[in-house]
């Protein structure tokens, strides 16, 4: 059988900026005949993530994430349908999913390592299961239950930077819904922080790009912050920690500034911020969503029933055909996705 399939063409380097041509789109055949226990999956969603900056390296920084390999193919989160099973839990037309889903049309996977996928838990759309019902959803409500200390009726004011990404924008829906007064959002674009405010029930954003921010905070957050749900790292981090209040918390999701960078994760704070940060005696933990997985059953429920109630919005940029994947990536790493970046390889 002739597939296509996405490899990793060439490393951008530890503190290169990360391109399509990264990425090579090759044609490749595959046995037309299954082992006992496998299955045979057509892919119909692929998700490009941030994180996956750091497998471009030929050391990730983390023991939990293993580097991809030059002229092999590419994998992440996927989703996909079953066309053929010689496994006793599966059946064809079954909807599945991994997080190790390799980049190609169709592919020969092991039943076992699949999950199967109830398409009515997320009003049928499947991809949901690689966003807000998967992976990136438990880590916006798990990182806000483990680390943020959201408490309801604590007039609690929480900021998200990244706010407009596949987490950020969760993670404020989901500071509210879990006792938060008020939310902020801090996005790199007008029509982002007009979509937060008036889609996703945020009670202001700040465009970081066009707006000073210390300015603005100051005037959205007045008594300033107790939770700070971090996407980006960097200066804009510093930032906000420099009008957190005493005994405040920071969740750290991500630092997506500096994953060009050779540095440590978390990366150091500058030493004015870290001063501030012991004074006042602000937590900020490494926060690992595989560590929770024994409380993901129960969250994915809590998450799926948000999104059929209304209560929790949804957004994706969905980019269509494998061959694009690699642009869709240097997209997503650049700020060109709203929600979730998602690509579509088949109907």
């Amino acid at each position: 059988m002739i597939i296509q399939r996405v490899v990793l063409s060439s490393r951008p380097g530890k503190n290169g900026v990360p391109v399509a041509e990264n990425f090579r789109l090759e044609q490749s055949t595959m046995a037309d005949t299954i082992q006992a226990g496998q299955v045979r999956v057509r892919t119909l969603y692929l998700s490009v993530d941030p994180y996956m900056r750091c497998r471009m390296n030929e050391d990730t920084g983390s023991d939990y994430l293993l580097p991809w390999q030059l002229s092999q193919v590419v994998d992440g989160g996927g989703i996909g349908v079953v066309e053929e099973s010689k496994h006793g839990d599966l059946a064809k037309g079954d909807f599945v999913t991994s997080f190790n889903w390799p980049w190609q049309t169709v592919a020969i996977l092991d039943g076992s390592s699949l999950q199967k996928l109830v398409p009515q838990l997320v009003n049928g759309c499947l991809s949901y299961f690689l966003g807000a019902a998967g992976i990136t959803g438990l880590t916006a409500l798990l990182g806000i239950r483990e680390k943020g200390h959201v408490a309801v009726g604590a007039n609690q004011t929480m900021v998200v930077s990244g706010a407009a990404g596949a987490c950020g924008s969760l993670a404020g829906q989901i500071g509210r819904l879990e006792g938060c007064s008020r939310v902020v959002g801090i996005a790199g674009t007008d029509e982002k922080c007009s979509i937060l405010v008036q889609e996703m029930g945020f009670d202001a954003a700040i465009n970081y790009k066009k707006e000073d921010v210390a300015k603005q905070l100051h005037e959205l957050c007045p008594g300033g912050v107790d939770v700070y749900f971090d996407n980006v790292g960097g200066d804009i981090s510093d930032t906000v920690i420099s009008q957190m209040n005493q005994n405040s918390h920071i969740i750290l999701c991500g630092q997506i500034s500096q994953y060009n960078k050779d540095v440590p994760y978390p990366p150091p704070l500058p030493p004015d911020i870290e001063k501030i940060r012991k004074e006042r005696n602000i937590t900020r933990e490494r926060f690992l969503v595989l560590n929770y997985m024994d409380k993901q059953e129960a969250s994915v429920l809590q998450l799926c029933q948000w999104i059929q109630e209304g209560k929790l919005k949804v957004r994706e940029t969905t980019v269509e055909g494998l061959a694009n994947i690699g642009a869709a990536f240097q997209s997503m790493m650049n700020g060109g996705n709203i929600g979730k970046q998602i690509v579509s390889v088949s109907k």
